[in-house]
């Protein structure tokens, strides 16, 4: 079905006609001119993200689900990150005409399957045209009690260095799907040349045969890197990560979740704490099919670890008097220590050489670094 022939009010009553809040704060949600939330007794938090196509996804390989599923994580691990709890989204979508209504509401899918899974409310937001493709504005409210907010700059000398999960997995899992799509378009192309010669010369038997082999064109072999591809392509917030540390009497000291590399984030924390650190290669959290995606290409697995981003992991720093407790949560690694901030930021390689760490990840705003 056409998007106009439902017009933006009747596809948003499409979208969200069996919506039920969830959250005692949200009085109102969609319906009205604005949500109407209500918090008493703690802090309300905020962050907005925006992903446009062509720079943050590629339709040719993500499907509408898996990103409105991603689009909601990708907020909703911001709240984890400060420690606190999601609660509301609102999601503005800008649409152009090739988008039909079954494909909006795949995206909505997603999106209602990752706020479920958090007890998120989906409370308003906003529709409209677009003449260069999908674009996708989300922003989640959440809350917390003022003295459990985790800022990122609250690290201290002697801290330790932790990350959650392991690193990496889903730059590797963008490299693999951008090689494979190269590989298909490049065979796709090469069909089209020798199609159009074949039918310039009214060779009809070998038309055949290439139309033939351009509709068999061979999909990916995947096998053995599916979670490579999970990780890309359905990020997941850490909030089991929040509840665990909760549990343990925990409280960083400073964290931040992983979005655009590991290195340019613990430079955000050293930078906003005025401290230094000292990471440990040999610490690093990296999964088996990583290592093997990355030897394949020929690429150093500790800088994918490092500069990859979009794991959406947590990494935070806590007291080195919970040394002991760190040690006994699953899915946490202590990978190095805060330093002073006249020491520098220091990678430890595995036979002991130093380098100065640097803010290598993902910068959305650089020329001409436009694959996330």
């Amino acid at each position: 079905m056409e998007i106009a022939k439902l017009g933006e009010f009747g596809l948003i009553d499409r979208l969200t006609n069996n919506i039920t809040p969830q959250n005692a704060s949200t009085l109102r949600g969609v319906g009205d001119d604005c949500a109407v939330l209500h918090y008493p007794d703690s802090e309300v938090l905020v962050t907005t993200d925006m992903l446009m196509e062509g720079v943050h996804f590629d339709l040719t390989y993500t499907t509408l689900r898996h990103l409105g599923y991603k689009s909601a994580m990708v907020n909703i691990s911001d709240v984890f990150a400060m420690n606190g709890t999601p609660r509301q989204v609102t999601v503005s979508l800008a649409i152009s005409k090739r988008f039909s209504v079954e494909d909006i509401e795949q995206f909505y899918e997603g999106l209602r399957a990752a706020c479920q899974k958090w007890g998120v409310d989906i409370v308003g937001g906003d529709t409209t045209s677009s003449y260069t493709g999908l674009a996708i504005s989300i922003t989640c409210i959440g809350e917390a009690r003022k003295e459990d907010i985790v800022y990122r700059n609250g690290a201290r000398e002697t801290d330790l260095v932790c990350v959650s999960g392991d690193l990496g997995a889903a730059y590797m899992g963008l490299q693999l799907l951008e090689r494979e799509k190269a590989v298909y378009y490049e065979q796709y192309n090469e069909l089209q040349k020798r199609i159009a010669e074949a039918k310039a010369n009214g060779d009809s038997q070998k038309l055949s045969t290439l139309n033939s082999q351009l509709s068999t064109l061979a999909t990916p072999d995947f096998a053995g890197r599916e979670y490579l591809l999970q990780r890309q392509l359905k990020a997941e917030a850490r909030g089991d990560i929040v509840q665990r540390l909760r549990e343990a009497g925990i409280r960083p000291t400073a964290m931040m979740d992983v979005s655009d590399g590991l290195s340019s984030e613990l430079m955000h924390i050293c930078s906003q704490s005025h401290v230094g650190c000292r990471i440990f290669e040999s610490h690093l959290p990296i999964d088996y099919q990583t290592a093997v995606m990355a030897e394949e290409m020929n690429m150093n697995v500790t800088t994918c670890a490092l500069n990859g981003g979009e794991d959406y992991e947590l990494l935070f720093t806590v007291p080195i008097g919970d040394h002991e407790r760190i040690q006994t949560l699953d899915d946490v690694h202590l990978i190095g220590h805060i330093t002073h901030e006249s020491l520098g930021h220091v990678l430890v390689t595995r036979d002991n050489q130093e380098f100065q760490l640097k803010a290598q990840g993902w910068n959305p705003l650089s020329d001409g670094d436009t694959d996330k």
